[in-house]
């Protein structure tokens, strides 16, 4: 049993917890709690180690023995150390420790989403969630937003982090793939020529979600080739980046689920 906080696993669990430059580093992450690392399991996802506390609930101590048949390497520790790792107020009693390998998107994807300059864990978190429902291929996370791996991001997506192929790109190597698929780059904003419901999305495309506080990047509005809105006849003056991008991914679904003619405006 591992009692020490000093002890290396435990050191290199907390530290992945930390910045960003521990996850690049070390290229892994971490996922903590009985949901996310049976995600994990499910997806065959690499594993380096598991750590588990002795007080952990039957369905738990079942995932251990699971990964354990798996030949995954597990350590019991501590509750005090535990806690003392642990991001969350209340930990679960088991966290793993994941390498932290991009699933390859398609050689041809159609459906690709850039969260651009969102800064808030929860909102990136929650746009990963709805992408990976709504089937989304590829994520590119531009500079100016924050860590996917980073671990109020990984449990706010809720284990799309094993379903989505999520890449970290400079601007220049987002131009360069968009151009070689001659994607259509798609930016939401407030003063978008199109709603979004005028748009034609059944085309390969590139979505752009800017961020909450000073929406999207110089770079994003360079770059996009047409900017669309979501109408708010209530008057609120915007919606946060995770509803807005929920309602244009899912107007995307709908439209190439029962595809309809409908000439895009100039």
């Amino acid at each position: 049993m591992i009692t020490s906080s000093h002890n290396p696993k435990a050191q290199l669990a907390r530290a992945l917890l930390g910045r960003p430059k521990e996850r690049r580093e070390a290229n892994a992450f971490v996922a903590e709690g009985v949901r996310l690392v049976e995600e994990a399991l499910a997806a065959d996802w690499p594993f380096r180690f598991l750590l588990y506390a002795d007080g952990l609930s039957e369905k738990g101590k079942l995932l251990v023995a699971s990964i354990q048949s798996h030949g995954i390497g597990t350590e019991m520790v501590s509750e005090s150390v535990l806690n003392a790792i642990s991001e969350t107020e209340t930990s679960q009693g088991i966290l793993a420790v994941l390498e932290l390998t991009p699933i390859p998107y398609p050689l041809s994807p159609n459906f690709i989403l850039i969260p651009d300059s969102i800064r808030d864990p929860g909102n990136l978190g929650t746009l990963l969630r709805t992408a990976a429902a709504a089937g989304v291929q590829a994520v590119f996370l531009p500079p100016e937003t924050t860590d996917a791996f980073a671990p109020k991001v990984v449990r706010a997506g809720m284990g799309a982090h094993f379903r989505l192929s999520i890449h970290t790109l400079s601007w220049d190597e987002i131009r360069r793939i968009a151009e070689s698929l001659n994607l259509t780059l798609y930016l939401a904003a407030a003063e978008g020529e199109l709603t979004y419901w005028e748009a034609d999305f059944r085309r390969p495309l590139a979505l752009i979600v800017g961020g909450e506080a000073e929406g999207a990047s110089q770079a994003a509005r360079k770059l996009a080739n047409r900017r669309i809105r979501i109408p708010m006849p209530g008057g609120a003056e915007s919606l946060n980046a995770a509803s807005a991008g929920a309602i244009l991914m899912f107007e995307i679904v709908r439209q190439r689920a029962e595809p309809r003619s409908h000439p895009e405006l100039a």
